[in-house]
C-alpha cells in the first residue's frame, strides 16, 4: 500500500469512527423510544380489550340469566312511573319521589 493512500485513510477512519458511535448511539435511543411507546400503546390495548371483555361477559350474563325477565321488569318500572307520574299530574297538591 502507498503511504500517500494510508496517510489518507488514517484521519478518514480517524473521523468515521467517532460518527459510527454517534449514529449508533442514536439508533439505539430511537429503538428504545420506539419500545417505550409501543409497550405504553400495548397497555392501553390490553385495558381496553379489558374493559370490552368485561362487557360481553356482563351481556353474556344478562342474557343468559333471564335477560327476558330484566326486559319484562325495566318495562314493568316504566309503566308503573307513568302511573305514578299521571297520578301526580292529576293531583299537584302530591308529589312523587
Amino acid at each position: 500500500m502507498d503511504t500517500g493512500i494510508l496517510a489518507l485513510l488514517i484521519p478518514i477512519i480517524g473521523v468515521c469512527i467517532p460518527i459510527v458511535a454517534i449514529w449508533t448511539k442514536h439508533r439505539r435511543d430511537m429503538l428504545k423510544m420506539e419500545l417505550e411507546a409501543t409497550a405504553e400503546k400495548s397497555a392501553l390495548y390490553a385495558n381496553k380489550n379489558a374493559e370490552l371483555e368485561e362487557r360481553v361477559r356482563v351481556l353474556e350474563r344478562i342474557i343468559t340469566d333471564g335477560g327476558y325477565d330484566t326486559a319484562l321488569q325495566i318495562e314493568a318500572l316504566r309503566d308503573q312511573r307513568a302511573v305514578e307520574d299521571s297520578r301526580a299530574e292529576s293531583e299537584p297538591g302530591k308529589t312523587v319521589n
